[in-house]
């Protein structure tokens, strides 16, 4: 499959992909970085071998990203749940009893030190990624490095976070 063909492939199946991918995903920000994984590793699959059916295989590859973002969403959920929302209202409102606003903060420097633990780049991902809220897409693009190699510092910062907090509890 050429380049001409995949532009028409797009041209053709782009809206529905976009649709298929929110149904799966639930949020548009997330169909859309699942969008554009879709075609690149569809690029790269055709590079390395030809397709009977593209239109099949773009949304088996749409598939197989969703899959793999609800799990590294899951993923980063049971990383992060040990303080509930509503008790991050009351340390935000500033109604929370004094020993949760003191173990609130101990917490958060727990997972200060383990995000300064984390290694420089792996660190400069998370940030980007995680507080500021850019999509991995634009981490990648700001950072010049693949969406892939993103995902893999994201994971890596995660369990390192994790691990460090359970270590100094």
């Amino acid at each position: 499959m050429q380049l001409v063909s995949m532009d028409a492939l797009h041209r053709s199946q782009g809206a529905k992909l976009q649709r298929f991918l929110l149904r799966l995903l639930g949020n548009s920000a997330d169909a859309a970085d699942a969008h554009q994984e879709t075609y690149l590793r569809m690029l790269a699959a055709l590079s390395r071998t030809s397709v009977e059916n593209p239109s099949a295989f773009l949304f088996q590859v749409a598939n197989n990203v969703a899959l793999r973002m609800r799990n590294r969403h899951r993923l980063e959920g049971t990383l992060f749940q040990s303080v509930s929302d509503a008790e991050m209202s009351e340390i935000v409102d500033g109604h929370a009893l004094p020993e949760r606003q003191v173990m609130a903060r101990q917490e958060l420097r727990r997972l200060a030190a383990a995000i300064d633990a984390l290694p420089p780049r792996c660190r400069e991902v998370f940030l980007l990624a995680r507080i500021d809220g850019h999509s991995n897409g634009e981490v990648a693009a700001r950072l010049g490095i693949s969406r892939n190699m993103v995902e893999k510092h994201l994971i890596k910062a995660l369990l390192q976070c994790r691990r460090h907090c359970r270590d100094l509890l």
